[in-house]
């Protein structure tokens, strides 16, 4: 290999790490990601969450008719009516915590060492909306602040075969507890399945997680980010690459996990011969709406010279043409038509 040529390589390689680079920083909020990470670990946790409001408490006390099987759900403002217990504001309370207040208050004027049953029904104050390409969209209960973002994907079944390589994450932040839950609540039933990725960005800012970047970069860890009531998890579908050009079979092909430029190039038949495979476009729309055109040699990418980037929703692969290959594919397609259309005549 010439020098020229070399020094050619060397920056066609640099200039696609470099894109490389702003398109990971335009699709992984790395740094908010991270900040949210610390966060949340250095949160203290309690072995389970308090019970809320919207939460449906079921009470029951042998002996005592009107406590027996009573179901109680929890006002707005975090207060519960329990007949001869009075109205207990519950806001704070694990359910351990509320069966020895109703303990303590009913033995203290109606019984001697009562047997207080509490259980909590329905977990409305911590839930995690869990929408999107995956096997179960819907909203889901945490078990305990043990709980991860990973494991309430599996919760959902986990992300289905045509989702996309990211995640969109609207955590919900202790100051505004409601926040990302009215962004779920308000979500039309029927984009609950599908795919509602415009209405979250609309109506917040969502972390995304790459998860070609985590793997990459070896920061799993962040799948196990603790998740909080309110929190939203959105799994876009992974939508289609344009691959064009002198292409074998120019189109739209659906993007699947791990799909990068080579193998694009390959579901669409591979270049043509007349194909310029030394000046592949590829042709990106980052974050804000910028467009990030990079120009790549797929024989650099087969040798391992170039990295073989993972291909984008909305990306388009054009294969330009190489002049003199041109001009001989012209040459050939013009001899083999005119030998289709002597061959199509009879002879006389």
């Amino acid at each position: 290999m010439s020098a020229d040529k070399s020094q050619a390589n060397k920056t066609s390689s640099d200039k696609l790490a470099n894109v490389s680079n702003v398109a990971a920083s335009a699709d992984d909020d790395s740094e908010r990601l991270a900040q949210l990470w610390q966060r949340r670990k250095q949160e203290t946790s309690a072995p389970d969450y308090p019970i809320g409001p919207g939460d449906v408490v079921e009470i029951s006390v042998p002996g005592m008719e009107e406590i027996k099987d009573l179901f109680v759900r929890v006002s707005g403002e975090g207060m519960i009516s329990v007949p001869f217990a009075g109205i207990i504001n519950v806001t704070g309370m694990t359910d351990k915590m509320l069966k020895e207040e109703i303990r303590k208050r009913l033995e203290e004027k109606y019984m001697q060492n009562p047997q207080v049953s509490v259980f909590v029904k329905e977990f409305r104050s911590r839930q995690v909306a869990v929408i999107g390409a995956v096997q179960k969209p819907g909203l889901y209960n945490l078990a305990s602040s043990a709980d991860t973002v990973l494991s309430m994907l599996g919760q959902a079944g986990g992300m289905n075969n045509l989702a996309a390589e990211r995640i969109l994450f609207i955590p919900a932040e202790p100051a505004e507890p409601e926040k990302a839950k009215e962004i779920a609540a308000a979500l039309p039933e029927q984009l609950i399945s599908q795919d509602p990725s415009p209405l979250i960005i609309k109506s917040s800012d969502p972390i995304v997680i790459n998860l070609d970047s985590i793997r990459r970069s070896g920061n799993e860890k962040y799948l196990n980010i603790p998740a909080r009531p309110g929190d939203v998890i959105m799994v876009p579908g992974a939508g289609e690459v344009l691959v064009q050009g002198w292409i074998q079979k120019p189109g739209s092909y659906k993007i699947t996990p791990g799909l990068t430029i080579l193998g694009a190039v390959a579901a669409a038949g591979g270049p043509m011969y007349a194909a310029d495979t030394n000046s592949v476009k590829i042709i990106r729309t980052g974050k804000q709406g910028q467009k990030i055109t990079l120009t790549t040699d797929l024989e650099s990418l087969k040798r391992g010279e170039q990295p073989d980037l993972p291909v984008q929703e909305g990306d388009v692969i054009d294969l330009g043409g190489n002049g003199p290959r041109m001009v001989a594919y012209g040459v050939y397609s013009f001899f083999t038509n005119m030998m289709h259309v002597g061959a199509s005549v009879g002879v006389r």
